[in-house]
């Protein structure tokens, strides 16, 4: 099992539709991810919430409610036949929450939109990660993604250079592409869209699950209660 933390404090970088799209390319493997969804707003659950009960499993997990009548132990359990648990975090974390919600995580996925506030917001997440979770850069652990970008515009050159300087692998560059609102009007993925329909989006979406892979599922402890 593997755990893939999507983790950006600055609210609308994209967790969801990255956690989102990750689990459902998992239950296309035949993996039946767990999506465990941290956020009071529920966006992820939402999203299952529309999928067919003829598509591939998903099974979802509301970390953000409070169940009185089960253990948070029972509420936070993962089936043991799933392979993948890919966690979408809110915004605005406490940065002493870090290490909870990173344990036992092989994949830390950053998603960066190409502005100058968010820029800034994944520099202190970033340090905050090195320095109050304690994960080295050595682990390669921690990687970061290009969001919703345009290319050939100043602000994602500008992007572009800062995500080098932080010496941190880039694992991907998403575009601004309609058909990520069309999955989550859906509740699919972008990998059960028609491919001739999303073909750019595939192909950018390699990278991103070639280095997820690369991570080995028994480098940290098994997954527990986030």
């Amino acid at each position: 099992m593997k755990k893939i933390v999507v983790l950006n404090p600055k609210g609308g970088s994209g967790k969801t539709t990255i956690a989102t799209n990750l689990a459902a390319y998992f239950s296309t493997q035949g993996m039946e991810p767990t999506l465990m969804d941290m956020d009071r707003q529920g966006s992820s659950m939402h999203w299952l919430d529309k999928r067919f009960a003829d598509l591939p499993v998903i099974h979802g997990v509301a970390a953000y409610e409070n169940q009185m009548r089960v253990t948070r132990s029972w509420q936070m359990r993962v089936p043991p036949q799933s392979q993948r648990v890919v966690v979408d975090t809110p915004a605005a974390i406490d940065p002493q929450a870090l290490p909870d919600i990173t344990r036992g995580a092989q994949a830390i996925l950053i998603p960066v939109l190409p502005s100058d506030i968010d820029i800034h917001a994944a520099t202190a997440l970033i340090s905050n990660l090195l320095l109050i979770a304690r994960i080295r850069r050595s682990d390669g652990r921690i990687g970061v993604l290009a969001n919703r970008v345009k290319s050939n515009t100043l602000i994602y050159q500008a992007l572009m250079r800062f995500l080098r300087n932080l010496r941190i692998p880039i694992v991907g560059v998403l575009r601004d592409s309609q058909a990520y609102v069309r999955c989550a009007e859906q509740g699919i993925g972008i990998h059960e869209m028609k491919p001739h329909n999303v073909r750019k989006d595939l192909e950018q979406w390699k990278s991103i699950l070639s280095w997820e892979k690369s991570r080995p599922a028994s480098a940290l402890p098994s997954v527990g209660v986030v």
